[in-house]
């Protein structure tokens, strides 16, 4: 199938886990993981109506940036972050969805002030408690938030988060209704500089659950491309 037929039909299976769910199919939001994919297979994605695109490697979104891979849509930074490189992200992305310690939040503050503008972030949540896993526990979500004032450079505007790999379907479903929960929490107060909108959680073998415990958006990779060739050189 062309990666126009597969977000078809990716379409329909978000629709309808959303209606199962009794939710609207325009609250969710797809994000393609573009990760191992040339600008034109991007722009096929972009025209074939993605709502946005989402890199998880720098050296991959300063390469297809300049050729037009993302225009048209929003585009966002999905993977780990090492700090020497946020200067070549913020400013340049619509929304960083992997901001998983404080010193990394502490420099895409820092990087954003010197430029003169607001970075929108999302919180990584360590939903599972992975200890090989990056990402705030849900504990240091909360004391953060209140303190979101301290970074005038940044605004939040939610949450994200990869639970533990699945054996079977439905595995992840806590760990889904855990953010959820989280998430109402943060949005339920007024704090400064957080404007909740975005839970971001989902991929392509578990989106439909993520979207039945109240995902806004699914980030997917497989299923709209296919299998990426994991043999070629990865960026570190």
């Amino acid at each position: 199938m062309s990666i126009a037929e597969n977000i078809a039909a990716l379409r329909e299976r978000m629709d309808a886990a959303a209606r199962a769910a009794g939710r609207d199919p325009a609250e969710i939001l797809l994000c393609a993981a573009t990760k191992m994919n040339d600008a034109q297979r991007v722009k096929e994605a972009v025209a074939a109506g993605v709502d946005c695109c989402g890199e998880n490697r720098v050296q991959e979104l300063t390469q297809k940036q300049p050729l037009g891979a993302y225009e048209g849509k929003p585009v966002h930074f999905i993977g780990h972050l090492q700090t020497n490189k946020v200067n070549k992200v913020v400013g340049k992305v619509d929304l960083i969805q992997s901001v998983d310690r404080m010193e990394l939040l502490e420099a895409v503050n820092r990087t954003a002030l010197r430029l003169g503008l607001k970075q929108d972030i999302l919180l990584e949540i360590n939903i599972g408690a992975e200890p090989q896993k990056g990402g705030f526990s849900p504990e240091e979500a909360l004391a953060l938030a209140p303190r979101m004032g301290e970074f005038p450079g940044i605004r939040l505007r939610g949450l994200m988060a990869i639970p533990p790999i699945s054996q079977k379907k439905g595995d992840n479903c806590k760990y889904f209704a855990k953010m959820r929960n989280l998430y109402i929490d943060i949005a339920g107060k007024k704090y400064d500089n957080v404007s909740m909108v975005c839970l971001s959680m989902g991929m392509s073998d578990d989106f439909e659950d993520a979207i039945a415990q109240g995902s806004t958006m699914v980030r997917v990779g497989t299923a709209i491309f296919g299998a990426r060739p994991y043999q070629l050189t990865i960026d570190k």
